[in-house]
């Protein structure tokens, strides 16, 4: 069957529309803001499943007044803390931003916390932590490096709460992965937690 140029106009003005139409959906920024609501509540329910149906209620408005909420660890997810002067001898500066951007990039955009208060951060990591990574965080205890399961408590800020300027405590310093909540490799966060202390150890020495 021939195709003539008057079919040919039509089929490329109609993919034309089709392509517009895609575009005006993709820029709308209403549409871009629910998907973002979207996320972030899909992120809140995940974050609440740590805690019994009896208590997430609690949580909710503890978000609310306060932009953190106490879960436990060691069931949904378990974390290991890291001391900001490790951070920042491996950052390319040491402003919040450098180090939020430095992380996200490190840990493969897996979720971090911090706790600008105690100069503290949180990476988030699968319950399930191997033994390995114990063991090497125990030489590290002297440095305040910890790995955080069963039985112990973090503040975990709203999942929109994601710079310190609107932070009240702590907030994501790299924000969860709202699609795949995706967490951080306990083997990337041992290197880096290496490295960190490798350049420190280094610079006492100079």
């Amino acid at each position: 069957m021939t195709q003539t140029m008057s079919d040919r106009g039509d089929a490329w003005m109609s993919s034309d529309r089709s392509f517009r139409a895609l575009t005006s959906v993709v820029a709308d920024p209403g549409a871009l803001a629910q998907q973002a609501a979207d996320r972030r509540l899909a992120s809140e329910h995940w974050l609440l499943s740590a805690l019994p149906a009896t208590l997430r209620d609690r949580a909710r408005l503890e978000w609310r007044q306060h932009r953190v909420a106490i879960l436990p660890l060691g069931g949904l997810f378990s974390a290991v803390r890291i001391p900001e002067l490790l951070l920042t001898a491996l950052s390319p500066g040491t402003e919040a931003d450098c180090v939020d951007e430095f992380l996200a990039e490190a840990l493969g955009g897996g979720p971090v916390i911090c706790d600008p208060r105690f100069s503290r951060y949180y990476a988030l990591v699968p319950a399930g932590m191997p033994a390995t990574l114990r063991q090497m965080a125990d030489t590290w205890r002297g440095l305040e490096v910890a790995c955080l399961g069963r039985g112990s408590y973090l503040g975990v800020p709203r999942p929109d709460v994601v710079n310190r300027e609107l932070a009240l405590a702590s907030y994501w310093s790299v924000p969860m992965d709202w699609a795949a909540v995706l967490l951080c490799s306990p083997l990337t966060v041992a290197r880096l937690i290496a490295a960190g202390r490798h350049c420190v150890d280094t610079e006492a020495e100079a």
